[in-house]
């Protein structure tokens, strides 16, 4: 866009095919440019071969991603349908708060300052696409009920532009009235690494879970080891060779991976998300199955028999978060063979 050399296509289809096989909201990224530069320009870009090149590149580098999907049922829209069907009010709702707090509200200034400097500056009026592709991106995600991460990429384009005019306004300040500036960017960096990293002493957490539930998600994995430990405790020895640990999601997973064998606890099984990609339990494992059963997941228990509580989770906290007081349960087997019931265990949201 700013040399008009077609042939950094093929370079850009590159970067986009790799990043396709990573995530693929990159293709939302790709939606909301394009359809801007054919508003604002400039156009001239797209009027040869090169595009062309760069899309099959793309295409030729994303094709394993995307021939697993196809070949899956396209699980990746399976998810967002899951997204927008459960969470899509709470997104919408949450979509402008969430815009002003994710870079900090000190910082909202800066790129604000980027759009103006993108649709008004002569000096970089190749890039006003992105300006005008963030209010695009915008709507699409609020469409369709996405988390409102999903526009955050464009979002740090407009502040890298609002960043020079910014800079040499502050250059111009007096030294006072700089410093006053560095404590406001030392003050916003603090206030999201309060929110985003675990420094929060863990009675705190819920201060900060409404912006980011992810760190209550963190809070109280050894306990939830702990807990599948009694609940093991349960099983007579001469029987743990064919149990069977299942996790109704891949946190719970994770944790038991991660503090599990401490306690001398196997390898959990899940059915969610690509867990469940790494297959069930072999049927010879029969039973007795340790089920972790937090209330995200509430009719898994038709799938096992003579199920009772052994013990509860607890992380000592009082943090609310999927797992506090989730049950767990131990179950004489399953109704069916593990591999009968796999599909049905699957779960992607």
């Amino acid at each position: 866009m700013r040399t008009g050399d077609g042939r950094w296509w093929v370079a850009l289809g590159t970067v986009t095919g790799l990043a396709l096989l990573n995530k693929d909201l990159v293709l939302l990224l790709a939606a909301a440019l394009v359809p801007a530069v054919l508003a604002v320009g400039p156009r001239r870009v797209l009027r040869s071969w090169w595009p062309v090149a760069g899309l099959a590149v793309a295409l030729v580098v994303a094709l394993p991603n995307l021939w697993w999907q196809a070949a899956h049922g396209w699980p990746e829209l399976t998810v967002a349908g899951g997204i927008s069907d459960k969470d899509g009010t709470h997104n919408r709702l949450m979509f402008v708060p969430m815009q002003i707090l994710y870079l900090s509200p000190v910082l909202v200034p800066v790129w604000v300052a980027g759009i103006r400097r993108l649709l008004r500056d002569p000096a970089v009026c190749w890039a006003r696409a992105f300006a005008v592709a963030y209010p695009v991106i915008c709507v699409a995600v609020i469409a369709g009920g996405g988390k409102p991460y999903y526009a955050f990429p464009l979002l740090l384009v407009l502040a890298a532009a609002g960043c020079e005019p910014l800079a040499q306004r502050v250059a111009a300040r007096p030294r006072r009235g700089r410093v006053r500036f560095a404590a406001w960017l030392a003050f916003a960096a603090a206030v999201n690494v309060v929110i985003t990293l675990p420094v929060l002493p863990a009675r705190l957490v819920p201060v900060v879970n409404g912006i980011y539930p992810e760190q209550g998600e963190q809070i109280g994995w050894p306990e939830l080891a702990e807990a599948a430990a009694d609940g093991w405790s349960a099983i007579p020895a001469d029987r743990r060779g064919r149990a069977v640990i299942f996790t109704s999601n891949y946190g719970e997973a994770g944790a038991l991976a991660r503090y599990g064998p401490r306690h001398g606890l196997p390898a959990p099984y899940s059915g969610h998300m690509s867990l469940a990609d790494w297959g069930p339990p072999p049927d010879t494992s029969d039973g007795p199955v340790l089920l972790l059963h937090p209330d995200g997941y509430p009719r898994v228990e038709q799938y096992f028999t003579g199920c009772r509580v052994v013990a509860r989770v607890d992380n000592g906290h009082g943090v609310p978060n999927q797992e506090q007081h989730a049950p767990v349960l131990l179950c004489t087997g399953t109704t069916r063979p593990w591999s009968a019931l796999w599909p049905e265990l699957r779960h992607y949201y």
